[in-house]
């Protein structure tokens, strides 16, 4: 999807939702999103029950079912990475992915720590 077909679209959600038409959780089954995201490279045990590797294009989601495969686009630099939903999170404010070491580096999100993304569902 284009930039500005992802605009337009996020604007329709949300004037939908401002006029109560849908609802935000409507939304987010669809399986798109902006926000935030951040890194992280644990060695601790995930959600799904699997180990946490930085090295593997995985993530954290709120909601999505584990094993959903999304793609991530770091809307500063265009550069996107496909990473497979593993476990819960983030919990932070703003934020609505979290990304393994190694899908960061690949957006070029490492130095940061954060960046400003869309997210959209390539399968589930």
């Amino acid at each position: 999807m284009k930039p500005a077909k992802i605009k337009t679209a996020a604007a329709a959600a949300l004037f939908a939702v401002g006029m109560g038409l849908v609802s935000a959780s409507d939304i987010q089954a669809k399986g798109t999103g902006c926000g935030g995201a951040s890194w992280y490279a644990l060695t601790s045990k995930t959600a799904s029950g699997e180990r946490m590797n930085a090295a593997r294009l995985t993530a954290a989601h709120r909601s999505l079912k584990f094993g959903t495969k999304v793609q991530v686009t770091n809307k500063r630099n265009g550069k996107s990475v496909v990473v497979r939903i593993n476990d819960r999170g983030p919990f932070i404010r703003g934020r609505v992915i979290d990304l393994s070491k190694a899908a960061a580096s690949q957006i070029g999100m490492i130095r940061s720590g954060t960046a400003s993304i869309c997210y959209q569902v390539v399968n589930s």
